[in-house]
């Protein structure tokens, strides 16, 4: 299969490890405050928690617009190889940005979640505002337990943000929208007390409380009172990469929505093939959760080159080259890849994910949500797609 992948994961490093500089990217001369105050004293007690490459973006796309440095970001390290490559390459942007990275094997045994909080609870009661990628993780939730911070930001996690702030309006449990069943087993029924903490903790205070909830998102959301809301324009992004080399072919966004179980594989890999056929695309971004198997099966199968990034898919279309179109299925990237290509020729299609391609196990919300999804991004051309069509 001709896969071209990212390097291997290098070998942990500490906060204290100096930065590397990543080839091809040029080194940010760090901002100083125009008011003559410290710099770093803006950043100065925010605890930053993240478990994926687009949530790191995202916390450095907010530090950069609320102007915060010296940041402690803390890497709840995953299980996924891909997802750790692209890890280890944000983190090494966030330290040259001047912002401590501390990664923690939090999944690493049995006794790793004991050993993680119990390094982390000096710094969570030290912390004056805590920053999250995913409300939904469990971590994230109990750790918010045990903090007292009082200000609490929520940066994107992708399109979950969308379903997070919806489901925070209606004050229901988090769950995300992919999940089916209950949600109502053993271990959902231990850690429901801690879930029920967190989901008050990103409650916002009422009028004249002392407790403020943020959002930094580049999702179209509809926040409920108190939540203090700040658009994420890849202003950070933008400034750091490109302009982009264009090229002539069209580049395909991979999704794991097979991975998930929300749509059939057979299903998935024709209309793949059908959307390179139609549109003369010769390159697949695969998503980070997609499978080998899967990978491999739609290379053969399609012909197109498959590439693994080795960081988010925002600024690996920022640094180029990239496709004059980039087509892509429901996800985060018809929202976030418009604004991070802003001034450039490129053009953002979606495809509809007909109704026939879900499977028996989809979640009875993710029609409904992929639809949102697609229905509200904006500056993107719109791909109706039909079973026909993918049956080819």
């Amino acid at each position: 299969m001709p896969v071209t992948p990212g390097a291997e994961v290098p070998p942990p490093e500490t906060a204290d490890t100096p930065a590397r500089r990543l080839r091809g990217v040029p080194r940010q001369r760090h901002r100083t405050a125009g008011d003559g105050k410290d710099p770093a004293a803006r950043g100065r007690g925010t605890l930053a928690f993240v478990e994926s490459p687009v949530q790191l973006l995202n916390v450095l796309e907010w530090a950069h617009t609320a102007q915060a440095t010296a940041l402690t970001v803390v890497v709840l390290s995953p299980h996924d190889p891909m997802t750790r490559g692209q890890l280890r390459r944000m983190a090494e942007l966030a330290r040259d940005e001047g912002h401590a990275v501390r990664w923690e094997e939090a999944r690493g045994g049995p006794t790793a979640p004991v050993r993680t909080i119990g390094g982390l609870t000096p710094l969570l009661r030290r912390a004056r505002r805590i920053v999250i990628g995913d409300p939904f993780s469990r971590y994230v939730q109990l750790l918010l337990t045990l903090t007292k911070a009082r200000d609490l930001v929520v940066v994107d996690d992708g399109t979950a943000t969308m379903e997070f702030i919806s489901q925070l309006a209606r004050g229901e449990r988090l769950v995300r929208w992919h999940r089916n069943g209950s949600g109502r087993g053993a271990r959902d029924l231990a850690f429901a007390p801690f879930s029920a903490t967190a989901r008050r903790r990103l409650t916002p205070a009422p009028e004249g409380g002392r407790r403020t909830v943020g959002l930094f998102s580049a999702m179209p959301v509809e926040v409920p009172p108190g939540v203090e809301v700040t658009a994420n324009d890849f202003a950070w992004t933008r400034g750091r990469f490109g302009p982009p080399r264009l090229t002539r072919a069209a580049d395909i966004v991979g999704t794991s929505l097979v991975e998930t179980g929300v749509v059939d594989a057979d299903r998935y890999l024709a209309a793949v093939g059908a959307l390179a056929r139609t549109h003369d695309a010769t390159r697949y971004f695969a998503h980070r959760k997609e499978s080998t198997e899967k990978l491999r099966r739609l290379s053969d199968e399609t012909g197109l080159e498959v590439v693994r990034p080795d960081l988010p898919l925002e600024l690996i279309a920022r640094r180029g080259p990239i496709g004059r179109l980039i087509v892509s299925f429901p996800s985060t990237v018809v929202h976030t890849l418009p604004l991070a290509l802003l001034g450039t020729e490129v053009k953002v299609a979606v495809c509809d994910i007909d109704p026939q391609w879900l499977t028996a196990h989809a979640s009875p919300r993710a029609q409904g949500f992929l639809d949102g999804v697609t229905g509200t991004a904006r500056d993107v051309q719109r791909l109706p797609f039909t079973q026909q069509m993918a049956a080819g």
